[in-house]
């Protein structure tokens, strides 16, 4: 487990206890056939693969990559009461609430009280929190060429393709991606 953290608040992100194994290194026990063969636990060991190197990486850069969900999304504009981020995100709202208050504290978006009605905070992005995400999206985009280097063009295209295929099918919310 990896906890990311700052002054005010931190956020357990879990991560598998095997480090990497790059493919020279020394040779570990093979996996029974009946588990390479199955592309659910491909894709749950390739998951927790991705997050055992993203995760160190991003924190590492000075990046919190639940801040960086937050952040994307608002750069695209489509939501900004923090109901509908928390929603879009499948973050709980009172998790959303701390994320929040350090991407303020670090001046990357802003909060108001919606003038239509005073329940609810509009959240910006400022011109700081879009600094900010084209370098946290230069570390994602690093670290997404080195894992999927085996790869070529063409084949990450497809696997783009199908694994978008398979998350708008158990989430309409990948749709038009």
């Amino acid at each position: 487990m990896i906890t990311a953290s700052n002054d005010k608040q931190s956020y357990p992100i879990p991560v598998a206890s095997a480090p990497v194994t790059a493919p020279d290194a020394v040779p570990r026990p093979r996996l029974p056939k009946e588990l390479v063969k199955s592309t659910l636990f491909l894709l749950k060991r390739l998951g927790d693969a991705v997050r055992e190197r993203a995760v160190p990486e991003f924190l590492a850069a000075g990046c919190n990559p639940y801040h960086h969900a937050v952040l994307a999304l608002l750069a695209e504009g489509a939501r900004d009461t923090q109901a509908e981020i928390a929603d879009a995100l499948r973050f709980d709202r009172s998790h959303l609430v701390g994320l929040l208050d350090d991407l303020e504290a670090d001046g990357f978006v802003s909060r108001e009280r919606d003038p239509h009605d005073r329940r609810r905070h509009v959240v910006k992005i400022t011109r700081a929190g879009k600094q900010a995400l084209v370098q946290r999206r230069a570390v994602m985009k690093r670290i997404e060429n080195e894992f999927l280097a085996p790869l070529d063009a063409e084949s990450r295209k497809q696997l783009h393709e199908l694994l978008l295929k398979l998350a708008s099918y158990h989430d309409v919310r990948y749709g038009g991606s």
